[in-house]
């Protein structure tokens, strides 16, 4: 009951996520990601133990599809889990354990990933790979909210979304964005309205963090 997707953005190098359920908190168990090396998906019967485990495994090389091959060989009851990774140079990889509720499904484009469980339609991952490709130049997280909202229009989890998650990583330690909403009549519409509020800023957050004698607020 969960549809998400991992993208990169080559023109800046940030690493993106993007999630929602009908579940609560999904910002905190499902995407993972660290700058410069990539990220996780982790979800039905979430571990969201997988993410960080993951995320290690590609910050000491492992590609998108070794990092899932490690993951899936060494996760007790990985039947019940679903996968999905991207490297630094953009590769991904998925994994469906058997015990993964239909409708399932993964979609691969260029520099993303996307996959879904308990879902209305298993186009869903496609069609979010289609709206994240579509405007390569367009700033990562307005792709990301394209995504999740083609998801959900190809017919999402067919029952009422309440949470929804942004995340995006660029060259700090820390988040560029960090977005969630939880509990909410359309997550995704709530979450797109405090990405095209926060947008604006992030820059400067990250300004005010790494050099504040530069940062001068207007």
């Amino acid at each position: 009951m969960t549809f998400s997707l991992l993208g990169r953005c080559i023109r800046t190098g940030h690493f993106g996520a993007v999630a929602t359920t009908s579940g609560l908190s999904i910002g905190a168990r499902v995407p993972f990601l660290q700058a410069g090396t990539g990220g996780v998906l982790t979800q039905h019967r979430t571990d969201p133990r997988l993410g960080p485990r993951g995320v290690e495994l590609l910050r000491s090389g492992c590609s998108a599809a070794e990092t899932i091959a490690a993951l899936a060989a060494s996760t007790p009851d990985i039947g019940w889990r679903q996968l999905a990774a991207i490297d630094a140079a953009g590769r991904t990889a998925f994994f469906h354990g058997a015990r993964v509720k239909p409708a399932h499904n993964h979609a691969q484009g260029a520099d993303c990933v996307a996959i879904g469980n308990i879902l209305a339609s298993d186009q869903v991952p496609q069609r979010m790979v289609e709206a994240f490709v579509a405007e390569p130049e367009a700033p990562l997280g307005d792709r990301l909210i394209a995504a999740l909202r083609a998801g959900e229009a190809a017919g999402g989890e067919g029952r009422p979304l309440v949470s929804a998650a942004l995340l995006i990583v660029g060259t700090e330690s820390f988040p560029y964005a960090d977005l969630r909403v939880d509990r909410d009549a359309d997550p995704i519409e709530t979450l797109a309205s405090l990405w095209a509020e926060y947008a604006p800023q992030a820059d400067d957050y990250v300004l005010r963090a790494v050099d504040p004698m530069r940062f001068s607020p207007v």
